[in-house]
């Protein structure tokens, strides 16, 4: 084990010096899959220890994101999909979510939080906790943004983009022929949850699967990809930096 954990130290001494003057990703968005599978493989009876060493886990990736410069990270913590889990499940889960927010809002942490998703559909009690974690960040800058996808699908999001900016052009009083004569994408992308954020250059998910499950589906039009075998809590900063070097050579064409 200590010879294992030397070797890693050494390799992820050397993926970082590989690392240096290489183009990185600004914007990271995660996936954190697979937190029950972990317990389970784990032995553990109830899968919510799975989602609690998962919070812990992003504590973790956040200083790591510090490290390497990334200034924005998007964590999708919990889909609209998600709220359909039987109550034994779902609630411990939401107040893990709600006591990963406070953590991370404590005095002292650098990170500034931002809340994307339907958080209207979370019980009142949770989601005003979490709205007035995020607040007390409002003006930090010493770390990334951190973005929490709670309560987030990528199909929602841009429904209610779009619902947005009809009500915006209703108020200023124009007729629906006026809107679709008006409305061009860069009208919709300004009612986006992440609008005035740059859109994320990597997405990463853990677990073995290979699909986006509808995350960030408008922003990620162009972003790159990395899907890795292991769980969430397994996920190791040497895993890390090898989904940077993967990113780091990789020729970006933006569909040119």
């Amino acid at each position: 084990m200590v010879l294992r954990d030397l070797l890693y130290k050494v390799y992820e001494k050397r993926l970082a010096r590989q690392l240096e003057g290489k183009p990185l990703p600004q914007h990271v968005g995660v996936m954190v899959d697979g937190n029950r599978r972990w317990a389970k493989d784990m032995g553990l009876l109830n899968p919510n220890d799975g989602h609690r060493e998962g919070a812990e886990h992003i504590k973790r990736l956040l200083r790591w994101c510090d490290e390497m410069g990334v200034g924005h990270v998007t964590v999708w913590l919990l889909s609209t999909e998600n709220l359909s889990r039987p109550a034994a499940e779902l609630d411990p889960l939401l107040q893990i979510i709600e006591d990963l927010a406070v953590e991370l809002a404590e005095e002292g942490q650098p990170w500034g939080l931002r809340i994307v998703g339907a958080l209207d559909l979370l019980p009142a009690k949770h989601a005003t906790v979490i709205k007035d974690a995020a607040e007390r960040t409002r003006d930090r800058n010493d770390g990334a943004i951190i973005n929490l996808a709670i309560c987030y699908g990528g199909h929602r999001e841009i429904a209610d983009a779009v619902r947005s900016l009809l009500q915006e052009y209703a108020r200023g009083g124009k007729t629906l022929d006026e809107v679709a004569d008006l409305i061009e994408e860069g009208h919709i992308a300004k009612h986006l949850y992440l609008h005035g954020q740059p859109a994320p250059d990597l997405l990463i998910r853990t677990s073995g699967e290979q699909r986006l499950s509808g995350f960030l589906l408008w922003q990620s039009a162009y972003s790159e990809f990395y899907f890795c075998d292991m769980n969430w809590p397994d996920f190791r900063r040497v895993d890390f930096l090898r989904a940077l070097r993967s990113y780091a050579t990789r020729q970006r064409r933006f569909g040119v």
